[in-house]
């Protein structure tokens, strides 16, 4: 268990800090391992799944990755008389709307952020406060996505670094307010770089959204 642990750890570190493709061959290697686990241990087997779920989703998979998410969330219904599940819940159903803005189904990625953002504490509040933000931008409700990114939520996690700029730049650049864009681009590069690998899919997103910011 140790070293299943260990391992866990180690795919999660390197999946947040933008190599999640470098490690998604591990990552199912030791999900296959912790399927023979059984009870309140199958903890770790869900996190493991939720963790490849995410690398699925960079990876241009996001099909896979939502009927992942969904899977997680169903397994941990059975779980919830053994142990304390919520913190993984909320994860998994931040996982299921990232998968979902992947696949243009914002509208139903607002009414997992709406529906679960009222019982998240601390940096899960963040997580789903930035996933709500997106799926508004992605229905085109710029104004409203750029109102919510004025929101005060705790600090993020290192790996989220950029995210929020990057939500402002873009609802900005919809808004038809390029020199703000580029401003706010500029700050989500600079906070990736200082934290994330340069394979992370955010710094490719923060650099596409540049390029289109140059060449209107």
């Amino acid at each position: 268990m140790t070293v299943w642990q260990a391992t866990y750890f180690a795919t999660m570190a390197a999946t947040a800090h933008g190599r999640g493709a470098a490690v998604l061959a591990e990552q199912e290697a030791l999900i296959e391992d912790l399927e023979q686990l059984d009870g309140a241990n199958r903890y770790l087997l869900l996190a493991a799944r939720l963790n490849r779920a995410w690398v699925l989703i960079d990876e241009g998979r996001p099909g896979e990755a939502e009927v992942e998410a969904r899977a997680v969330l169903r397994a941990l219904t059975r779980l919830k008389h053994l142990t304390e599940v919520w913190q993984l819940e909320l994860c998994a159903l931040q996982c299921l709307g990232d998968a979902l803005c992947a696949q243009d189904e914002y509208e139903e990625a607002e009414t997992i952020a709406r529906g679960n953002l009222p019982r998240a504490e601390k940096r899960l509040a963040t997580r789903l406060h930035r996933l709500l933000i997106r799926s508004l931008s992605g229905q085109g409700r710029h104004e409203e996505a750029l109102a919510e990114s004025r929101r005060t939520f705790p600090e993020p996690l290192p790996s989220d670094s950029g995210e929020l700029e990057l939500a402002r730049a873009v609802a900005l650049h919809a808004l038809g307010r390029a020199g703000e864009a580029e401003t706010e681009a500029r700050r989500a590069l600079a906070a990736c770089e200082r934290y994330l690998h340069p394979a992370h899919s955010r710094v490719g997103e923060v650099h596409a959204l540049l390029a289109r910011i140059a060449s209107a």
